[in-house]
């Protein structure tokens, strides 16, 4: 007899399905859980809520999400499902803004999810988190990555803002930096994570903190004050579509320094805003899929699925999925109190990024953060500097 612990490692590891994907089993069988929470049918599929942006500026991040949460779930209900029930993903848009989230939030509560595996923008997470809280659904957190999430009884794939910070600090050092300048765009993730960089800057010289209004088109003023700090290293915590209007003016207004951005400015969109600004930049963030062994083969099925590349947090939702699959799993049950205890036992989980253990806060250890630059195709951010 197989093992409870061999069959969830078997069932739930990051590639073990892949090849399997092609053969679904769509099959709705009932199954044995029990103690579904929040009002959900203890019966039929098991379904999993997902809030992402899927309008507004960031919306190119919630299809990302979507297909990588999706996947997850064929290769799981292709092996079998959880306890013999397929998975099904909810979707809903909050378009990185707080209101509508809480909308968005009760719609999933209304559909009867038995888990949250979604959540990109801080600011948009953080109001969710007692809407899910009280009906019972446990919450896996692929992308947002605010200090503010941590400790509030969700569980975070993607790194903290201290980590990031942290990562930040070091690359910073590595290069010599003499004059250090943050800015961030008046945002929770961006606020949070020029607040990790400053705590944490040691004996970085930091000369000036700019705060900018993402909704505005021309920084001249904000780049006039940042630029009499004569720096020669700037972080931009905010997000892409400002930052690559930003990037573009500083590099018109004479800046040739490096501009490091935080998670939220990787993507490909930052180089189309940029354009040949984009030398000189570089970003923090956790590993991508063509930076591991046996990447290849998870965004071939990914391309299969979506019929395009996947981007940043297609891996991590994708991860969210797996870990929350195999926390019901292990607990039997959707009941939230008790998949939350089982999310705390998973121990050196394998995922495709390495293997996963939370925190007793809901935080990921390690974080995992590199050094990328838009030097790929097309402008994708690819590994730079693993800051070993």
């Amino acid at each position: 007899m197989i093992s409870r612990a061999h069959s969830r490692a078997r069932r739930f590891a990051a590639l073990g399905a892949i090849a399997a994907t092609a053969a679904l089993v769509l099959s709705g069988c009932s199954g044995g859980l029990a103690g579904d929470g929040g009002g959900a049918s203890s019966d039929g599929p098991i379904k999993l809520g997902m809030l992402a942006p899927f309008s507004g500026s960031e919306a190119a991040f919630g299809d990302y999400m979507k297909y990588g949460a999706q996947l997850a779930i064929d290769e799981i209900n292709a092996d079998g499902g959880v306890d013999g029930r397929d998975l099904e993903l909810v979707t809903e848009d909050d378009g990185c803004d707080a209101t509508a989230a809480v909308a968005a939030a009760n719609k999933l509560v209304s559909a009867g999810v038995h888990g949250s595996v979604g959540g990109y923008c801080s600011g948009a997470t953080l109001p969710t988190l007692p809407v899910f809280k009280e009906a019972g659904i446990s919450m896996v957190i692929p992308a947002a990555n605010s200090t503010a999430l941590v400790g509030q009884g969700a569980f975070l794939i993607n790194g903290t803002g201290i980590q990031q910070g942290a990562a930040a600090v070091a690359y910073a050092e590595k290069l010599g930096a003499q004059t250090v300048v943050l800015i961030d765009d008046n945002t929770d993730y961006s606020v949070d994570l020029a607040n990790s960089f400053e705590e944490q800057a040691g004996e970085l010289n930091l000369a000036k903190r700019e705060s900018v209004n993402p909704d505005e088109k021309d920084f001249a003023a904000n780049i006039n004050s940042v630029l009499s700090a004569n720096p020669d290293f700037i972080y931009w915590t905010g997000y892409y579509q400002a930052g690559g209007l930003l990037i573009d003016q500083l590099r018109a207004a004479g800046y040739d320094g490096v501009v490091l951005v935080g998670d939220g400015s990787v993507d490909a969109q930052l180089a189309a805003i940029a354009g040949p600004a984009i030398d000189n930049v570089f970003g923090t963030f956790t590993r991508t899929p063509d930076m591991l062994e046996g990447g290849d083969a998870w965004v071939a099925a990914y391309k299969e699925l979506a019929g395009a590349d996947p981007g940043p947090y297609s891996m991590q939702t994708y991860e969210a999925v797996k870990a929350i699959a195999a926390a019901i799993d292990d607990a039997d049950s959707t009941d939230a109190e008790k998949v939350d205890a089982a999310l705390l036992g998973l121990k050196a989980f394998p995922l495709l990024s390495g293997d996963l253990t939370f925190a007793k806060d809901g935080s990921r250890e390690g974080g995992g953060f590199v050094i990328v630059s838009p030097t790929g195709d097309n402008g994708a951010f690819i590994l730079s500097d693993d800051l070993a």
